[in-house]
This record gives C-alpha cells, sequence and structure tokens, in this order.
C-alpha cells in the first residue's frame, strides 16, 4: 500500500508514515486461524474468528500489532449433505482476490530439506484509518518438493505429521517472515493457543539458549483448551525425523518427557499466560499447576457482528459506541419496542435466507431458537433431541429451531450428530415443530443467526466449553442466551434478565448428567421460556434490552485488547 499524504495535515502524514514502518510495531499475535472475513477462509470455528476480531479492535484502537497467520489454499473446507450426511470438499478461493503477496521469501527445514515461506499481506484498517498487518505464510511455491507445497493448502487437515510441519512453519517460519520484513522490535509474541510455540525456540536460537528469561518477558500465551486432551503432542521419532537436527536435539535437552507438549513449550517461556473465561483460568490453574494463570474473557468485535437494524437503532441513541462499545450500556434508554422492531427486520431476514437455501418456510411470528457452531461431540448440538417425543409435546406451534455446524472432516462422534439432527430435521418436515440445519456454516451465515434468532441455545458438556463467544454476538443483538453454566455464560447470567440457565453449576470432571440436563432444558423451555415469549412479551423486550447493555457493552474485543495492552504487553493505554 502506497503512503498516503492527508492534504496539508502534515503531522497525519508523518503519523500515518511511521505506523507503516515495521519498527513501529511492538507486539506479534501468531495463531492458526484467523477469521477476518468470509471470503478469506482461513478460520474453522471461534479460535479464528476470536483472533480476527482481536486483530480488528486493536486496528480500532490504534494497539502497534501485528499478525501472522497460515494461508490455507484450500480452507478447511466446504460443507454439502447427501442422505443426511455430511461431505466435505475444497474450498475453491484466490488468495491474488484477497490478499498482497509480498516480495519476501524465508527457509525452515522439515525432514532436512529447505522448504521456501512467502506471505501474502492483509492490512486491516480501523476506525481512525490505523492500520494492523496480518501476514499469511505460504508454502505453495515453486521450488518446493510436491509436499512441501501442500502445508499450507488445509487447515486442520492431514495427519500429525502434517500438523507439526505447519507449526513448524507457523512458528519458526512466522518469525523468520516478521525479521525479514524489517520487525525489528517486537518486544512481546502473543501465542492464541500453542500452535505456534517453536516461535519462542525460534527466539532462544536467535538470541542466545542462555538468553531464557529474556524470552519470558516476551511471551504472551492464550489458551483456550480445558482438558488435556485437546492438547498437540509430537512423538520424539516424529520431532526427530521432522524437525532441523540441531532444533530437536536442543529441545530434547531442554524437555526431559515421553513427548513434546506444545502447551509446555508455551508456558515454560511464557512469563503471562490467561484462560479467557474466569471458569476456564480455575480450570487451567489446576492442570498446568501455575497459579499465576489470569483470566481475560473473551470479547467480540461488536460493529462487525451487530445487525444493520440493530446498528442503525444504536446510532440514533448512543454516540460513539461503535469505537466504545462499554457505552452499550446506555441500552437501557433505548424504548424496548424500537429493539423488538429492530430485531424483527434482522428475524425477516434469517428466515429469507433459510427459504433460499432450503425452501422451508419459517413463521416470523414463532419463537425462533438458534443452535450454531463447530459440531464438536462436546457441545452436544442433539441434546435437545433427547426425548423427541417430549419435545415434540412442548413445541408444536409454538417452537421451530435453526441449526448450522461442521464437524471435523476426522471427527466421526461429530459427524453422527450432524446427521442425526439431519435427519431428525428430515422427519419433522410437515410437522408443527420444524427444524431446519443449513449447510456449510461460516461467518456470514453464523452472523444472520446471532442476528436474527430469538434465542441461543448453548448445551455443552461442563467445563470443556473455554469461553464461546456465539452467545456474545447474540447478546449485542438484544438475543437472550438459554445455555448450560459454562464458560463465559457463567459471568453474563442473570437468571431471567439476560436469558436462563440449563442445569447447575458443575461438574470439573466434564461428568455431566445429559439427562438432567435435557430434563432441566425442556422444563424451562415449556414452563419459563415459551411462556415469556408469548404471555409476557413485555419481559421479553425487556431481556432484549439487558442482554445489550449488561452483556453487549462488555463482552467486546475492546475491552479484551485493553486488558491485554495493561496486562501483557506493556502498554499503557490512553485511548490511542
Amino acid at each position: 500500500m502506497a503512503n498516503m499524504i492527508y492534504g496539508n495535515d502534515i503531522s497525519r502524514s508523518l503519523r500515518y508514515m511511521m505506523e507503516q514502518d515495521p519498527a513501529f510495531r511492538t507486539v506479534a499475535y501468531f495463531s492458526m486461524e484467523a477469521g477476518i472475513k468470509q471470503s478469506i477462509p482461513t478460520y474453522a470455528g471461534g479460535l479464528g474468528v476470536l483472533a480476527g476480531d482481536i486483530l480488528k479492535s486493536a486496528a480500532d484502537l490504534g494497539v502497534p500489532m501485528a499478525g501472522v497467520t497460515l494461508l490455507y489454499r484450500k480452507g478447511y473446507f466446504r460443507q454439502t449433505f447427501s442422505d443426511c450426511r455430511q461431505k466435505e470438499e475444497p474450498v475453491d478461493w484466490n488468495p491474488a482476490d484477497e490478499l498482497t503477496l509480498l516480495p519476501n521469501e524465508v527457509t525452515v527445514i522439515i525432514e532436512g530439506r529447505e522448504v521456501k515461506v512467502r506471505a501474502w499481506s492483509l492490512e486491516i484498517e480501523g476506525k481512525d484509518e490505523f492500520v494492523v498487518p496480518v501476514y499469511f505464510l505460504d508454502t505453495d511455491v515453486e521450488t518446493n518438493a510436491p509436499q512441501d507445497r501442500q502445508l499450507s493448502w488445509y487447515l486442520y487437515g492431514g495427519d500429525i505429521r502434517y500438523r507439526l510441519c505447519q507449526e513448524i512453519v507457523l512458528g519458526s517460519g512466522g518469525l523468520r517472515m516478521l525479521r525479514d520484513l524489517g520487525y525489528a522490535n517486537i518486544e512481546k509474541f502473543h501465542l492464541n493457543e500453542g500452535h505456534a510455540a517453536f516461535l519462542l525456540l525460534e527466539l532462544l536460537r536467535e538470541q542466545g539458549y542462555e538468553s531464557y528469561e529474556r524470552i519470558r518477558e516476551q511471551g504472551v500465551f492464550t489458551t483456550h483448551t480445558p482438558v488435556s486432551a485437546g492438547h498437540d503432542y509430537f512423538s520424539w521419532d516424529l520431532i526427530n525425523s521432522t524437525m532441523n537436527p540441531s532444533m530437536a536435539r536442543r529441545l530434547r535437552r531442554m524437555m526431559p518427557t515421553d513427548s513434546v507438549s506444545m502447551t509446555d513449550i508455551a508456558l515454560r517461556y511464557s512469563r503471562y499466560v490467561n484462560g479467557v473465561s474466569k471458569k476456564h483460568a480455575e480450570v487451567s490453574r489446576g492442570m498446568y499447576l501455575r497459579n499465576d494463570v489470569d483470566c481475560i474473557t473473551n470479547g467480540i468485535h461488536t460493529d462487525t457482528w451487530v445487525s444493520p437494524e440493530m446498528a442503525d437503532l444504536f446510532d440514533r441513541h448512543i454516540t460513539g459506541w461503535r469505537n466504545a462499545p462499554e457505552r452499550l450500556v446506555y441500552a437501557m434508554n433505548i424504548p424496548p419496542k424500537d429493539i423488538w422492531q429492530a430485531h424483527q427486520k434482522a428475524k425477516r431476514r434469517l428466515l429469507d435466507e433459510v427459504r433460499g437455501r432450503t425452501g422451508r418456510i419459517l413463521d416470523p411470528d414463532r419463537l425462533t431458537i438458534g443452535f450454531a457452531r463447530r459440531a464438536a461431540q462436546y457441545k452436544r448440538a442433539d441434546l435437545i433431541l433427547k426425548d423427541v417425543k417430549r419435545l415434540v409435546e412442548i413445541g408444536s406451534g409454538k417452537v421451530q429451531f435453526v441449526f448450522s455446524g461442521k464437524a471435523h472432516p476426522q471427527d466421526e462422534g461429530g459427524k453422527a450428530m450432524v446427521s442425526r439432527l439431519l435427519c431428525e430435521a428430515q422427519n419433522m418436515v410437515g410437522t408443527d415443530l420444524p427444524i431446519v440445519f443449513l449447510e456449510d456454516y461460516g461467518m456470514e451465515l453464523g452472523a444472520l443467526l446471532v442476528q436474527g434468532v430469538d434465542l441461543w441455545l448453548n448445551n455443552p458438556i461442563r467445563p470443556m466449553e473455554a469461553s464461546g463467544t456465539s452467545g456474545m454476538k447474540c447478546a449485542a443483538n438484544g438475543v437472550p442466551s438459554f445455555s448450560v453454566l459454562d464458560g463465559w455464560w457463567i459471568e453474563g447470567w442473570v437468571e431471567g434478565v439476560t436469558g436462563w440457565s440449563i442445569g447447575a453449576l458443575s461438574d470439573e470432571n466434564g461428568q455431566d448428567d445429559p439427562d438432567s440436563d435435557a430434563d432441566d432444558l425442556y422444563n424451562k423451555l415449556e414452563n419459563v421460556v415459551i411462556p415469556a415469549y408469548y404471555q409476557n412479551r413485555e419481559q421479553w423486550m425487556f431481556m432484549m434490552r439487558y442482554a445489550i447493555a449488561l452483556n453487549g457493552s462488555y463482552f467486546n474485543t475492546h475491552r479484551v485488547v485493553r486488558e491485554y495492552c495493561e496486562r501483557a504487553y506493556g502498554i499503557s493505554f490512553r485511548g490511542l
């Protein structure tokens, strides 16, 4: 991007040129996936979308950050359905349509071969025209071996070797690319999960293996996984056959363990470590035996996720909310009927999309409950179907459901859950309890859902939901949550005010009783939720307003980025 001159405003022009200098950047944010927009399919779920939202808020707030991720030429996958089964196809996209290819090229060693890595760039422009650059690493270089060219094709694809190779590219290749681009003054390297932990080893190689304390001061690690099974482990045989031999030997001396844990590397070489909700930080302290695990509860980039109708309403009533989403607390001054009317417009857009995709005509006057997220087994998308007969008795003529979500291609349990929902949706055609499952869940469909449903359902196994952000997106749109008490909802839940709970606050070992949770879900749906929607519309509208004012005002990435600046980056935030 060429330097921009702002007319006669020389100081503004100088500021822009300074901000474009890599030497100005002091924070590097590394993430295996980044969900910035639908047309750049380098994300699979909440981890990537959170990364994108954090980068957007950093741009809005003027934080001197640069982002690093991988370029996935075939994306995560495009989901289609056939005979109640999920099918996966590569995503067809051209990076040149969205990104700028840079001339820079670095190399990493993989299985004894020199693998060339190049980068594509995207500039995220904030509200005050401050830019945060994001670099997408790419190994699909003509001079690379065929197997190496494919390392930047698939997100979470392939086997354990493929994952290790990708993490070498992200960590070691990412740091080398930043250096080649001129980023010499990075003070903090923020790892969004442990996938990029090899960058900390690369820092040791670069700055000297005796520089342990200096490297720890530079490391910031955000963990998102509340169970040990969710972390990456690599055998020493695989490490020895794949990594640079000198790096592998050094790693073996540093970690005399049975296998290599990326989380352990990140914990060892990061002075600041945080979980992504209060409950998750508590669980992580016990799991890692580290009492200094901090908590920065996740949020959303409000301006990205609020519906056009609700945004127009906020513009009329809440000055400055886009740059200061905490001002949504003043939603309490908006007439509840205005919030209801804005929501009804968003709801009609969603129902139009449902009709266009499926041919199903849903009733705009009926309570519409949404459930959309990664179709991982612990999220229990099919819990609502625990007793179909009872669900029909409760909901016929009163409720309709809209589901969406992708199961990982290798997650047979998740795919079976999707199949069950698809089959049940087919079985309900022609009945008075419509269930639809929309294919190919992504950011654009996700936005329609969180903006247009009346109630958001969430029922994971406790404590496996580290945070969750879809309910936060709903709250900013005035949509209450109906959720198990886990992750962020423990903090955002006010019974009957911001939504409703499902079950009790337990069980730290993840041994929830699905029968008990389903029973509580059915009881509240029948005796509390449905009556509130149809018989006490005024109460429902007040809940919508409270969802915005209490939760929308707090659970945003502007607050998250400020907290990282103050607690982790050493940046004294003065409204940059």
